[in-house]
């Protein structure tokens, strides 16, 4: 008997950093990625719409797809804050992990208590989110940058574009550094930014750290699934997507070496 897979899905190909880390904690788990490209970017869309792709992405993962998931990772900060309560209760036996942005380990790491967020227009409004920045008020000062655009060249990994709005966007973050009353951490609010770690980082001053959510979501994963595949089957991934199936092909072997059909879907 097959193994069931793991779920994770996106509104694009950002939800490849997360499961990036997925594979690595869980090397033996099979995959279903689904890349809801045909309807990205989730960031700026209203959060009705992305609750309704959301329930209908998972309906299909449970019910239509070639192996029912056994868990589901939304590996879309926009996703989870608009979903993840409702899909919980559409699927009380299913275990759900979301992404959120790191703002608790952030916290942690920063010693000037300047933290720098970067993230859709769709997370930081989100109740959610505002419902996280609460929990830590008092304890670091937290600069928002809703990074417009951003998420969409880098699903179009048009460079230049990625460059150029990743330097308008920590400018307007403002001053970065390790001395008092400058930013000395980052925090990557949206599945898509790490795919542009290496543009960010040359923008930014030695020592500043950058936090996204890939590792912790990878770890949870793990805890709550209900059953661990065998040591001895070798992990597979399935890439579906609702959009041009290229781009997700081409990320896929850019970002994790993975080289496979894609799949389109309509849903």
């Amino acid at each position: 008997m097959l193994p069931r897979p793991i779920g994770v899905f996106d509104s694009g190909v950002g939800g490849l950093s997360v499961l990036k880390a997925l594979r690595l904690e869980l090397p033996h788990e099979d995959f279903v990625y689904l890349a809801d490209s045909g309807y990205a970017p989730y960031g700026e869309r209203s959060e009705s719409f992305v609750a309704a792709r959301a329930r209908t992405i998972t309906c299909h993962l449970l019910h239509d797809a070639h192996l029912p998931i056994k868990a589901l990772v939304i590996a879309c900060n926009t996703a989870t804050a608009a979903a993840i309560h409702l899909l919980r209760q559409d699927h009380p036996g299913l275990p759900i992990v979301g992404v959120e942005p790191a703002l608790k380990p952030a916290v942690a790491a920063s010693c000037t208590r300047r933290i720098g967020v970067m993230a859709t227009r769709g997370t930081l409004a989100s109740q959610k989110f505002s419902s996280l920045l609460a929990k830590l008020d008092g304890q670091a000062e937290f600069i928002c940058q809703p990074c417009d655009g951003l998420a969409d060249a880098i699903e179009r990994a048009d460079t230049s574009q990625i460059i150029a709005l990743s330097a308008d966007y920590i400018r307007a973050i403002g001053q970065f550094g390790l001395n008092d009353g400058e930013v000395d951490t980052l925090v990557l609010g949206c599945t898509h930014y790490p795919f542009a770690n290496a543009h960010l980082q040359a923008l930014l001053p030695a020592g500043v750290q950058i936090i996204d959510n890939g590792e912790p979501v990878a770890r949870q994963t793990r805890r709550v699934l209900p059953q661990l595949a065998s040591a001895d089957h070798s992990g597979q991934v399935r890439l579906y997507s609702t959009g041009h199936p290229q781009l997700l092909a081409q990320a896929a072997l850019r970002w994790l070496g993975l080289a496979g059909e894609v799949q389109t879907l309509v849903l």
